[in-house]
């Protein structure tokens, strides 16, 4: 899937929710930015580590503020049209750190989740590629507003799912990320294009899902 020449420009910011600097899921972020690029959009590729930040504390919220790397995650995804997580499985639910920083950044006010384009991705070891941390992520993101696409991919085995040079090993699994990331951007890039698809599509407490596009609550 491309984009066409004269449709708007799409930003997508991706990035592997692992520190770990072998980290397979870093891997597969690294394979879905090309990918996206490929269709046309531009692709902000990012680390965990370009967003290090502390436990959350409110007391250190009072006293100092927001830490830099909560502001910064926040500016990253206030830039892009959408986003591209793939974030490993802890113990079947969602890494502490991946966690952490959504409540950080969730603190910003207006609040940078809502309204935007989510994609979520893992990889794991297990025969069920880490989607059981997957449903667990989409429940902060969906409950912060953010339009969680409904497909999910999940790559299983990730101990021989990729080859010497970064491409995944069985041709079934490339087609199938292709195909997920496919449907994705067609859905961001028409959202970005047709402003009647940005009336609400999801609840949220406050919103007004009947409300003209001028109308619509950031907040």
């Amino acid at each position: 899937m491309t984009m066409d020449a004269q449709s708007p420009s799409v930003r997508v910011l991706v990035f592997g929710a692992a520190l770990r600097a072998g980290s397979t899921n870093a891997q597969l972020a690294s394979l879905a930015s090309g990918l996206i690029a490929e269709a046309g959009a531009e692709v902000d590729l990012a680390r965990m580590r370009d967003f290090d930040m502390p436990l959350y504390d409110e007391d250190v919220e009072d006293s100092t503020g927001l830490p830099p790397g909560a502001l910064a995650l926040c500016e990253r995804i206030r830039r892009c049209d959408a986003f591209v997580i793939s974030a490993p499985e802890y113990n079947a639910s969602v890494p502490g750190l991946l966690k952490n920083a959504i409540d950080w950044v969730s603190r910003v006010r207006p609040q940078p989740f809502k309204t935007k384009h989510a994609l979520l991705l893992s990889s794991s070891p297990s025969m069920i590629g880490g989607n059981r941390g997957l449903w667990a992520l989409r429940v902060p993101l969906e409950h912060l507003g953010t339009r969680v696409y409904p497909d999910m991919f999940s790559l299983p085995r990730v101990h021989e799912a990729f080859t010497a040079d970064g491409r995944l090993a069985h041709p079934g699994s490339h087609e199938r990320l292709a195909e997920t990331i496919s449907g994705f951007m067609r859905l961001v890039c028409a959202d970005v294009e047709f402003v009647c698809l940005r009336r609400r599509w999801y609840e949220f407490p406050g919103d007004r899902t009947d409300a003209p596009i001028t109308h619509r609550t950031e907040g």
